[in-house]
């Protein structure tokens, strides 16, 4: 891979609009989402 063309991959946090948060990895530092699979109604069987 050329060296300088490719950008920084780095650990980086999501937040959930619910208070969930968890780690990973990208480009982007800090990551706000409205939903996760903490509080999707698919993964806890609820609706809204």
């Amino acid at each position: 891979m050329q060296k300088g063309i490719h950008p920084v991959y780095r650990e980086a946090t999501v937040h959930c609009a619910c208070g969930n948060t968890f780690k990973t990895r990208s480009t982007i530092g800090n990551i706000k989402v409205d939903i996760c699979a903490g509080c999707h109604p698919f993964f806890t069987g609820t609706q809204k």
